[in-house]
């Protein structure tokens, strides 16, 4: 997490802290967009922080914010944010991510119900405090339990758009100790899983001491979980777990698998090195000699242990990338060759700009787009039945497709489409008429409300919108938000064939808070012969970096190229816009 990023989480914890206490709503707005101007600064906030004057020539950004800002520079903190963090109960702002529950209510929960943490909301619950409140009928108190529930069985799982870049911070600066010449990620976070139990570093250092010292330094350490001469373990001052190991470097091979996992793909490894007389753990695969005693322990030289293909090939199996170890994967079968990368993508097809509640302006978003070197961008603000999102009516969605026009036209390097996120309606109509979407070049039919229905309802709607001739792209299908609520349980087998008979696309939403399609999903829109999308969503530049966790989320579900319409020349990606229809 970079500093401006910290800095942002900061100011939208300030946010959050005066929605609960009841400040001015206008007060409120200037902070979080403050937030968002953070997010989205090219330069590094601490470089510029010492001159004020710099720091307000940044729209956005008066005497009150430059001065928090300075505070948190020189401190890591500011006054209005340690004061809040005083007078609201800590656990107020653990209940922000149980789906639901906004700031206002979270405050009306606290002053009303005496509810300061998720135990207090669960006893408020079942002793009737909240079925005592106005406005507080059982159909929302069934839904805030449930949403608590989800939370609750979630409660120790990081999402991977916290872990990954936490531990990219950790390996960059783990890397400048004296010594090191090696030091990556394993585990889950590999692997490229949606949540993550806890962070695995494997290093190679020369200097194992200095490494430990470091790696446990208290300015990132909210606890020392263990520490030893070649591991340790920590509590992150983001409340995640990270664990340190240091191993050899003739055996980064072994290890890098072992602690890679996952443990049923490792088992299989196992078996499949038993069956050939061979044995294989964490220092690498060795000849079975039948004595018990760990062979590296005894001198024994290893058959295989420095890289992971030269142990897959020892084993006579074909080299399995770390997002396809999972149960459900067979190690005999051979990985597609061509599983999407990063470099396949040539396009964004589902973003949002300020005309709905995106924080750049068509042109902004057209220059980042093009910064990160794609042919093509959509641009794909919300429909009416978002007004929280500032959805667009039809007048101004139609004055929108002329200034997206206008844009269009002044950028011959890149491709610029109007279209729509249009919300798909409980019944599986759509949120604008047909006349309208006729006029736009894309669009993303997504469902943002009425996410409790049955799996029926839900496969009926999203077949309906798979099958509208004017839809182009399925957005999040099931709407789920990683950790705070289930979303639609459709039929995905019979939503993906209807995709497919129709040409339309299903979504990978890369948000991590999203990631939907899931990669089971993913496996099954590929084996019903549906187009695959990967789009970020993205509202502010930063959130093109999301990309990545939708390429791993494809990954997983055996996703290649040529399936997903992202990686699409624009000419092939034109032509399908126009015969899908």
């Amino acid at each position: 997490m970079t500093q401006n990023q910290e800095l942002a989480t900061r100011f939208e914890e300030l946010a959050a802290l005066m929605e609960i206490v009841g400040a001015n709503t206008f007060r409120v707005s200037a902070i979080r967009k403050v937030a968002r101007i953070l997010e989205d600064l090219d330069v590094d906030i601490t470089t510029i922080a010492h001159d004020t004057k710099e720091l307000k020539a940044i729209d956005g950004i008066g005497d009150g914010s430059a001065t928090k800002i300075q505070q948190w520079c020189e401190r890591g903190s500011f006054d209005d944010l340690d004061q809040l963090r005083e007078d609201v109960p800590e656990g107020l702002i653990d209940l922000l991510s149980i789906s639901g529950l906004g700031p206002k209510t979270v405050g009306r929960l606290w002053r009303e119900a005496d509810v300061t943490d998720r135990a207090t909301l669960k006893a408020a619950i079942d002793d009737g405090r909240l079925a005592n409140l106005p406005r507080m009928g059982a159909k929302t108190i069934a839904n805030i339990n449930e949403a608590l529930e989800f939370a609750q069985q979630h409660a120790d799982r990081t999402p991977l758009g916290v872990a990954m870049p936490l531990a990219e911070s950790l390996v960059e600066q783990l890397l400048q100790v004296k010594g090191v010449s090696s030091i990556q990620y394993a585990g889950s976070l590999r692997r490229g899983c949606e949540t993550i139990g806890d962070i695995d570093l494997l290093a190679v250092t020369e200097h194992p001491e200095a490494l430990v010292a470091a790696f446990t330094d208290e300015a990132h350490t909210l606890k020392v979980l263990a520490r030893g001469d070649t591991k340790a373990s920590i509590r992150h001052a983001l409340g995640v777990q990270v664990d340190l190991r240091i191993v050899e470097a003739d055996a980064v091979g072994g290890a890098l698998l072992y602690f890679t996992g996952s443990k049923e793909h490792n088992v299989l490894l196992r078996e499949r090195a038993r069956s050939r007389t061979t044995r294989l753990n964490e220092y690498g695969l060795f000849p079975d000699d039948g004595d018990d005693t760990p062979p590296q322990q005894r001198g024994i030289a290893p058959i295989a242990a420095a890289t992971e293909d030269e142990i897959y090939t020892a084993l006579e199996l074909p080299f399995h990338p770390p997002e396809l170890r999972e149960a459900r994967d067979d190690i005999t079968n051979e990985p597609a060759d061509d599983l999407i990368v990063r470099a396949d993508i040539g396009s964004d097809l589902h973003t949002h700009t300020t005309a709905s509640d995106g924080v750049l302006s068509i042109e902004e978003l057209v220059d980042e787009a093009r910064r990160r070197g794609y042919h093509t961008l959509a641009i794909t603000d919300h429909s009416p039945s978002q007004p929280q999102a500032n959805g667009l009516s039809i007048d101004r969605l139609l004055k929108h497709i002329k200034a997206i026009a206008q844009v269009a036209a002044n950028h011959q390097d890149i491709c610029v489409l109007a279209g729509t996120e249009v919300d798909i309606l409980s019944d599986g109509r759509l949120d604008y008429p047909d006349d309208v979407l006729s006029q736009l070049d894309l669009v993303v039919a997504s469902p943002h409300a009425a996410l409790r229905q049955d799996s029926n309802a839900a496969t009926e709607r999203l077949v309906r919108a798979a099958s509208h001739p004017l839809v182009h792209i399925i957005g999040h299908p099931t709407g789920r938000m990683i950790g705070r609520r289930p979303g639609l349980e459709p039929n995905m087998k019979v939503v993906a064939e209807a995709a497919a008979d129709h040409r339309t696309a299903l979504e990978i939403n890369a948000n991590p808070r999203r990631l939907d399609l899931g990669d089971k999903h993913v496996r099954i829109a590929i084996e019903s012969g549906a187009m695959i999308a990967i789009n970020t969503d993205a509202h502010t530049a930063e959130h093109f970096d999301f990309l990545r966790y939708g390429i791993l989320t494809g990954r997983r579900g055996g996703l290649t190229a040529p399936r997903c319409i992202n990686t699409w020349a624009n000419d092939t990606l034109m032509d399908w816009l126009k015969t899908s229809v």
